[in-house]
């Protein structure tokens, strides 16, 4: 992906959910959090996001533009409209957040290390990829990962398993802890 798409993306999903702010969650937030990312983290071709003050509405935001619709044929990338339970982050994770201009929208986006602890509790294997990379590229910390990983409900997400995914993911990154 590169920064024109997720911007187009933002445009167009403010337009149908009538509302020019709007919380991006996914991975490529990237594209508004570093300057220059590197190209391996720029692989999907989604960009899961939620208007912030009615999530509800990201359901008109994923019919319209979301993937296999006449938007994700016509420009190769699309929106995934989620919620905000979507991604898994500490509480206060909105301390952290930046916002990104775009024209009239406001992006609301996920310090990076919040966005890669989302990933670490999904566990997929392009969310290994990702944090691998990240990790590699020292992009994100290890010990940081960890704090923040200790601040979700251990009940849910389990903090001795998550702990050591995260710890699994620099070894193969091979990253200083």
């Amino acid at each position: 992906m590169t920064r024109e798409e997720p911007e187009h993306v933002l445009r167009a999903s403010a337009a149908i959910a009538k509302e020019t702010s709007l919380v991006v969650v996914g991975s490529q937030a990237i594209l508004l959090l570093l300057e220059a990312p590197p190209e391996a983290l720029l692989v999907s071709r989604e960009v899961d996001l939620y208007p912030a003050l009615h999530p509800e509405r990201a359901d008109l935001i994923d019919g319209a533009i979301g993937m296999h619709s006449s938007f994700h044929e016509t420009f190769g990338y699309f929106a995934d409209g989620v919620g905000p339970e979507t991604a898994v982050m500490p509480a206060d994770w909105m301390t952290r957040s930046s916002l990104h201009y775009i024209g009239d929208v406001t992006a609301l986006c996920p310090d990076l290390h919040d966005l890669a602890l989302f990933k670490c509790v999904a566990r997929r294997e392009k969310d290994a990829d990702f944090i691998r990379e990240l990790l590699h590229r020292e992009l994100i910390s290890v010990s940081t990962l960890r704090k923040r990983a200790a601040m979700l409900d251990d009940a849910k997400y389990p903090h001795a398993h998550l702990i050591a995914w995260i710890d699994r993911r620099a070894i193969e990154a091979k990253a200083t802890p």
